[in-house]
């Protein structure tokens, strides 16, 4: 994990910095490989009218970016309070990618594999259609991809999919180049 840590309108202490560093111990024993970079700001905020401290924590992981605001008197109890939120803000959203991927790949298993043709493409915007034999319209994205690029597929390609249900109806949860 990266981290940078900034002082604003004032001199950072040592003790700070330990915290900091114990704390980012922590985040990387939890979530290894989770959170990919960490920005911590202590900031003197004398014209805030709660005065005092602002802490800010800028934590980026995959596909989402978690900021954490926490302001008080002193610095070292706001940090504690601001790592506490973050972590738990960081359970949440593993939680819900494993919750999300359970149930895709319990989706994708009913749903089996099916054949379809590629209907459109939008390589640009990175997904594209697949026109299914029951004549369905699948979304997909370049994401659902593979053992194959999106500038390798033409419109009436051969592919293999599973479906799943998405927010605005059928989409693929993978495709794969029909074998030939």
């Amino acid at each position: 994990m990266e981290l940078k840590v900034e002082a604003r309108n004032l001199d950072m202490r040592k003790g700070w910095l330990e915290k900091i560093e114990e704390e980012k111990a922590k985040l990387v024993r939890h979530y290894a490989n989770f959170v990919l970079h960490l920005r911590v700001t202590i900031e003197a905020t004398p014209g805030y009218k709660e005065g005092g401290y602002e802490v800010r924590l800028v934590a980026s992981v995959p596909n989402d970016t978690v900021v954490v605001k926490r302001w008080g008197e002193k610095v070292r109890p706001i940090l504690v309070e601001a790592f506490d939120v973050l972590g738990l803000r960081l359970k949440e959203i593993v939680r819900k990618k494993q919750n999300h991927k359970n149930v895709k790949v319990s989706e994708a298993i009913v749903a089996g594999n099916v054949s379809g043709t590629i209907k459109k493409l939008f390589p640009e915007d990175a997904y594209g259609f697949i026109t299914t034999p029951d004549d369905d319209e699948v979304f997909f994205h370049e994401n659902v991809l593979r053992d194959v690029s999106m500038h390798q597929l033409s419109e009436g390609d051969a592919v293999m999919l599973a479906i799943t249900s998405g927010d605005k109806g059928p989409q693929a949860s993978w495709v794969r180049m029909a074998k030939a």
